[in-house]
């Protein structure tokens, strides 16, 4: 996909299971399973989406999925059955590791932040060598210290060696991290969660984050149980939406299939409409 100078790819890092009721919410299992059948434990799958935006000089890396440092049972837990596809997929780009120079999280947790590290014998270093990691003040604050609703979507092995590395990159609220890329906070999903928003030319492509993780996420009142700030979440859905229809920006997604589209809306419903 090009937008403007900037050519960006999505990809998937695999396939991850949560519960299907936390997944949606309020929204009753008779509604969401003809969206998102759920397999014998409560589970639908969910790919784990990341995006590579690349121009002249900036190699940007969005999301690193779940990473290799889970253990047997936490891959059993979330019906991670496959080997994580990042390096494999960049490398389909033809990017190494080492000419990574951003790398940027919407929130930390580890569906999202898993392979910002990796396991070299008894330490956990860096993945990508050369570059800075970006993601919100806030997020890292609550991160480093989750509480007891929180912990178990925070693994500190995934961003806490970063700071000690010199790694680090934290912001607050939006900033244009690069000339054309911009990083949005949208307090729903977590207090720290961004949005990320590439533009150029008169383009924009926008990769929602887990504030809307899918397709199926596009109707108003469906909203994880997971989002700490659920109205939040809501509130933010109605500025976002009208507005990525009336300036026609292409939309990704963090956990559906590897792709893009365009949102419209008919009959009050909001439909999405994949692009090559």
């Amino acid at each position: 996909m090009r937008i403007g100078r900037f050519d960006v790819r999505i990809f998937s890092d695999g396939i991850f299971r949560l519960d299907g009721g936390a997944m949606f919410g309020i929204v009753p299992k008779v509604l969401w399973e003809k969206q998102k059948p759920a397999d014998d434990r409560n589970r639908i799958a969910m790919d784990m989406n990341c995006l590579l935006i690349r121009d002249a000089d900036h190699v940007v890396l969005v999301e690193t999925g779940a990473g290799t440092k889970l253990t047997p049972k936490q891959n059993e837990i979330y019906g991670i059955d496959q080997p994580p596809r990042l390096l494999a997929e960049i490398a389909a780009l033809g990017v190494r590791p080492e000419q990574v120079t951003l790398v940027i999280n919407t929130h930390l947790h580890f569906d999202h932040a898993g392979g910002n590290t990796y396991r070299d014998g008894d330490r956990i270093v860096s993945t990508f060598p050369r570059a800075s990691y970006v993601f919100q003040r806030l997020e890292w604050q609550d991160a480093i210290a989750p509480n007891e609703r929180t912990r178990g979507s925070y693994l500190p092995d995934d961003y806490a060696p970063l700071e000690a590395a010199g790694k680090l990159e934290l912001i607050d609220e939006s900033v244009e991290i690069l000339p054309g890329v911009r990083l949005d906070r949208v307090q729903g999903h977590t207090r720290g969660t961004q949005t990320v928003r590439v533009s150029d030319r008169g383009q924009t492509l926008f990769f929602s984050s887990d504030f809307m993780p899918d397709r199926h996420h596009l109707p108003l009142p469906w909203i994880p149980a997971f989002d700490l700030f659920p109205l939040e979440t809501l509130a933010a859905k109605k500025v976002i939406l009208p507005r990525a229809i009336e300036e026609r920006w292409i939309v990704g997604f963090t956990h559906d299939l590897p792709r893009f589209g365009r949102i419209s809306q008919s009959d009050g419903r909001y439909r999405f409409e994949e692009v090559a």
